[in-house]
This record gives C-alpha cells, structure tokens and sequence, in this order.
C-alpha cells in the first residue's frame, strides 16, 4: 500500500501542475487576444476604415485581402444568412463590428473580420421602430410594481385625459433601463422588473387593449429622472448647456442639452390656459379663448377653434405641447422660465425635454407631472429613443 501511494502522489502533482500550466498559457492568451471594435465607419481610405466605437474613441483598421467582409440586416442575431461583399461595397456611416487578426503585427489594427450593415438598412428599421413606438406605445410615470405577477401601472395624460394604464408582462418582454445620466436607448442595459421603481419613467410597446387601458408589454425601457422647473441664470451656447436655478432646492443646476433634446415654447395665450386647466379654474374669457388655443393641435389652427370646445374629453395637454414651436438653445435668455425633464443628478443633468414660455404653469402643481408624461409620450422619450 506505501508503494502504491508513492507511486500515486507524484503522478498526481503532475496532472495539478500541467493543469495549472495549461489555464497559465489559456489565461495569456485570453488576456492577450485584441478585443472586437464595434462602432460606425467614419471615413474609407485606400484599404483603411476609420471607425468610431460606441465608447467614442476613433480607431484605424488596415482590410487586408485576406479579411472577410459580411453584411447582415439590422437585427439578424447570427451569421447564418449573412452575405459576402467586396470592401468596395462598406460606405460611410455603415455600421461595423470588426474582429481584429490575433496574428497581426504593428500598432495599426488589422481586421481578420468585418460584419457590416448598411447604414440605409439601419435607417429603415429605426424609422419603422420609431413608428411603432408611436402606434403601440404608451409611457408615463409609475404608479406601482407587482414584480411577482409582471404587472406596472402607469398614469398616463393629464387633465381631462389623465387614466391608468396596467402594462403586463412577461419572461419574454425585453426589460431595459437607462444608462446613468444617459437619455440614449442603445445605451441601456437589461434589467428585471424589480429594479423599477414607483415614480420611474416607463415606456413600453406591445398590443393595446380596445380601450387602451391594458398593454401586453413586448419590450419596456424605464429610467429614474429629474422634473426641474425653474429661471435660466447662465447660457453657453459653445458648451451647449444653460444653468436654472432649481425653484424647488433653490439651489443652481447645470443642464446639458444633447441632440435628443426636445425644446419647445409656449405662447403666452397657451401657457395661461393650459395652466388654468390644470389649476382646475376658469373664466368666461379664458372659457373663450381656450376654445380656440385647445383646438388648435387638433383641428390645424388657433384661428377658427371657437367650435370645437375645451370641455372633457377634447381638452389634450399633450397634444398642445407636441404642437408648440421648437426652439434652440440660443432662443432662451437670462431670467426665462423653464420646465425640464432631465436625467438624475443634483448638480449637473442631461435635458430629455425643456420647455420655455411656463411662467403661468409654474403655480399649477399639476405642471410637472404633465411635463412628464408629454416627455415619454409625445417628446425626447423612448419613441425617438428607440430609433439612436
């Protein structure tokens, strides 16, 4: 029995150190393969790409003769269907996941693969995303969530319009939720239903009840945000970004405005009327008025809305505000006020939307939550989102 052990031990320190040799060398080699580029082609010289990563750095990449070149269509999840292409046929503004030659020498990257689509491809889909988005989509603040049975309800409009809608979902309903001060939807990562929370953003797609009021979730992104209302101090049209001094912290707030950013203003005639609405007052005047400035969004013009009416159902906040004029950063001023959903943060925000000309609406306590729904609903939110 000691011959054997003898025997035995030292064959199987043996095996343990070839073992360990083994995942040394797997581990090196692991550690020393280049990792994948995937980003867009911005620039084609001779048999070099230019490509700009998602994280924003810019990379060159040598396309040797040897590479190969794929094209797949937007969504397609394998190679199985995808076509062979000259490197004459990537352009400008196509998407490119690159795989580098691990047998490459030099500092330039040299490409063992290409998998391309092409940016009129990509263009479509985002296009009839955007639109179903559109056609099937709900959003609004979160009222509760019932992680055990799937099901988030949201608060959807405001005023007259204001409901409750239960979104249900399931194993296959595609959960994200926005990056950390990031308003982008390729940007957002998956996550499980508890992670959203009462008063989170929520937009979500899928088929709709008759009465609107229920939605079978195929896909749902949600995020945590910042309602702001408050006075423009400082304006920096290079660094494009504005300070407001926050009405309600009292505190200063800096508030980028990125290219999703959606910027409307009021008329004056709107913003007294909308906010008597939502103040739940009104006036014979007003009354008068309202008629016209509510059906306008609905019937193509402020001037001839005196028979369409204001009262019930026909009055639609979002609407009013989806149809207000755009503006720029550079049509705001010092001492504007403004309303803004923007990313969380406390000192420094990303805007998703802002909306100038709300002086009136800064004493209706129901101002913000309107601005909240219009801005997953009818603005910047997940709808345009959906299509970066």
């Amino acid at each position: 029995m000691k011959n054997t052990m003898k025997i035995r031990f030292p064959f199987l320190a043996a095996q343990v150190a070839i073992c360990v040799a083994l995942l040394a060398v797997a581990m090196l080699a692991q550690a020393q393969a280049p990792k994948p580029i995937q980003g867009t082609i911005t620039a084609i010289g001779g048999n070099t790409l230019t490509v700009k990563t998602d994280a924003g750095d810019i990379r060159q990449v040598d396309v040797p003769s040897t590479a190969a070149i794929l094209r797949i269509a937007p969504g397609v999840k394998d190679l199985s269907g995808a076509e062979k292409i000259p490197f004459s046929d990537l352009a400008v503004g196509d998407r490119a996941l690159v795989t580098p030659d691990p047998k490459a020498t030099g500092t330039t990257v040299q490409a063992h693969r290409i998998v391309a689509m092409k940016q009129s491809d990509l263009a479509l889909k985002q296009k009839k995303e955007q639109e179903d988005w559109q056609l099937r989509g709900v959003g609004g603040p979160v009222k509760s969530v019932d992680a055990a049975s799937g099901v988030i309800v949201l608060s959807s409009g405001s005023g007259a319009t204001a409901k409750t809608i239960t979104v249900h979902t399931t194993k296959a309903t595609v959960l994200k939720r926005y990056a950390p001060a990031s308003v982008r939807f390729d940007e957002a990562k998956p996550a499980p239903i508890d992670a959203i929370h009462e008063g989170d953003q929520l937009r979500a797609r899928g088929n709709k009840s008759a009465d609107g009021t229920e939605l079978a979730a195929e896909e749902a992104i949600s995020g945590s945000f910042r309602n702001i209302a408050g006075t423009v101090v400082s304006l920096d049209a290079a660094g494009a970004a504005l300070v407001v001094k926050d009405l309600a912290t009292k505190k200063p707030v800096t508030i980028k405005i990125a290219s999703e950013t959606q910027m409307r203003r009021l008329e004056d005639r709107m913003a007294q009327m909308l906010a008597m609405r939502l103040k739940g007052t009104t006036s014979n005047d007003a009354g008068a008025g309202g008629n016209g400035a509510a059906s306008g969004p609905r019937g193509g013009g402020q001037g001839g809305g005196r028979s369409g009416g204001m009262g019930g159902g026909a009055f639609d906040p979002q609407q009013m505000l989806s149809r207000a004029p755009a503006i720029k950063l550079a049509d705001l001023k010092k001492g504007d006020a403004v309303m803004l959903v923007a990313t969380d943060g406390s000192t420094e925000v990303s805007a998703i939307t802002l909306l100038a000309g709300v002086e009136p609406l800064l004493e209706a306590p129901a101002a913000q939550n309107l601005l909240s729904n219009w801005s997953m609903s009818g603005g910047a939110g997940a709808a345009e989102a959906a299509a970066q």
